[in-house]
C-alpha cells in the first residue's frame, strides 16, 4: 500500500514542486497552503508523514506541531520541518517540541526523498522494537490486562530522535515524562562546584532515564545528553501513574526500579570518593562492557566522558587506560575500547 504524505507550505511554487516529486515517487500526497488547513487535513487523513513549513499565515509550523502532538491520533506521525536558512537558529525550539527532522530550503529531490524514506523506515523499526521490548517488559506485570495497557501506552506515545550531543533533558526541568531509551546511548551528568562534570549515569537500549524525578514528581537533578544518535520513547507521568494505580504489580516493579537507580548512584558516588584509580577504571570498564550486546566489537567512549564517569582527570584516564592495555586487560583503538580480560577487571574492582 502506498504511503501518504501531507505537505503544509504557503509558497505555491515550493508546494507544487514537492507535490510533483512525491507523486512521481508513488506517494499519495495531500497539500495545504497554511497551518490551519494543514491541521484539518492531518486529523482527517492521518498521513504516514508530514512536511511542514515554519513561517506561515493563519498558524505557523510550531503551532501545527503543538496541536498535532496534543491529539493522540496524530501525535505519533513523523514530522519534518521545512525551513529557510535564516530560520535554522529557531530549529532547536521545534526539535524540543518533538519534530523528527528538518530540511533546509532549497533542497534537492534526493534530499527530500531520502529524508522521507529514512523517517518511514525508522517508524517501522520502532514497531519492531516495541514487539521485542514488550517481551522483556512483560516481566513487570503478571496481569495480562496490565501488559496490554502498557503496550498501548508505549505504542501510542511519540518517540524523539536525538542527535549525538543533543540534550534530552536539563537539570532543573520538571520530570514530566519517563524516558525509555530505544536505541543509541546516553549519559546523565551533574556539574560539581569546581565546574567539573560528574557522570551520574550511562544508559543503553531498554534503560529508563529520569525515573526518580518522574516518580517523585520533582525536577531532574542532572542533565541527560545523547552520546550517539539515539531514539527515546516519552511516556507521560500521568498515564504511567494511572497504570500503576490500576495495577499494583506495575507500581511495585517501578518502585524497585527507583530503588535500584538510587542504590546504583550511591555505590557509584562511594566508588568515586574512596576507590583507587585502578578500581575506578575497572568498575567503569565493567559497567560499559555489561551494556554491550552479544557480538559487539567493544564500546566507544571519549576520555572526557570516562573522566566524568570516574571522577578522574583526563590525563589520569589516559595513563590508566594505557596501563590496562599493556597488561592485556583491554584493547584500544582510538575511542573504541574492547574488554579482553573481564575476570581480571572484576577481581580488581572487588
Amino acid at each position: 500500500m502506498n504511503k501518504t504524505v501531507l505537505i503544509i507550505e504557503d509558497n505555491n511554487d515550493i508546494r507544487e514542486n514537492i507535490f510533483e516529486i512525491l507523486q512521481l515517487a508513488d506517494y499519495i500526497v495531500y497539500e495545504a497552503q497554511n497551518g490551519k488547513a494543514g491541521v484539518e487535513l492531518a486529523i482527517k487523513h492521518k498521513p504516514d508523514i508530514i512536511l511542514c513549513d515554519i513561517m506561515m499565515p493563519e498558524l505557523d509550523g510550531y503551532g501545527v506541531l503543538y496541536i498535532l502532538n496534543k491529539n493522540p491520533e496524530t501525535a505519533n506521525i513523523p514530522f519534518i520541518f521545512l525551513t529557510a536558512r535564516a530560520e535554522r537558529l529557531d530549529l532547536r525550539k521545534g526539535m524540543e517540541m518533538g519534530a523528527d527532522d528538518y530540511l533546509t530550503k532549497p533542497f534537492d529531490d534526493m534530499e527530500l526523498l531520502n529524508a522521507i524514506e529514512i523517517r518511514l523506515k525508522k517508524k517501522v523499526a520502532q514497531q519492531d522494537f516495541y514487539s521485542k521490548s514488550l517481551d522483556r517488559l512483560s516481566s513487570l506485570i503478571s496481569n495480562k490486562d496490565g501488559l496490554a495497557e502498557l503496550k498501548k501506552i508505549i505504542q501510542e506515545r511519540r518517540t524523539r530522535q536525538f542527535k549525538k550531543g543533543q540534550v534530552i533533558y536539563y537539570e532543573g526541568d520538571k520530570g514530566a515524562v519517563l524516558n525509555l531509551l530505544i536505541s543509541g546511548k546516553a549519559k546523565s551528568v551533574k556539574l560539581a562546584t569546581d565546574g567539573r562534570e560528574l557522570m551520574t549515569g550511562i544508559y543503553a537500549p531498554d534503560d529508563y532515564m529520569g525515573i526518580n524525578s518522574m516518580l517523585l514528581n520533582e525536577a531532574h537533578s542532572d542533565t541527560a545528553t545523547a552520546m550517539e544518535d539515539s531514539l527515546v520513547c516519552l511516556i507521560p507521568r500521568e498515564q504511567l501513574e494511572e497504570l500503576m494505580n490500576r495495577y499494583p504489580d506495575v507500581a511495585r516493579e517501578f518502585i524497585k526500579l527507583l530503588a535500584k537507580d538510587v542504590k546504583d548512584k550511591e555505590e557509584h558516588l562511594l566508588q568515586m570518593a574512596y576507590n583507587s584509580v585502578r578500581k575506578k577504571m575497572a568498575d567503569a570498564m565493567i559497567r560499559l562492557q555489561k551494556q554491550q550486546n552479544e557480538g559487539d566489537e567493544g564500546f566507544k567512549i571519549t576520555r572526557e566522558d570516562l573522566a566524568a564517569m570516574t571522577g578522574m582527570a583526563t590525563e589520569t584516564v589516559s595513563r590508566t587506560l594505557s596501563d590496562f592495555k599493556d597488561e592485556g586487560l583491554i584493547e584500544k583503538k582510538g575511542s573504541v575500547i574492547k574488554v579482553i580480560n573481564f575476570e581480571s577487571l572484576l577481581k580488581m574492582k572487588n
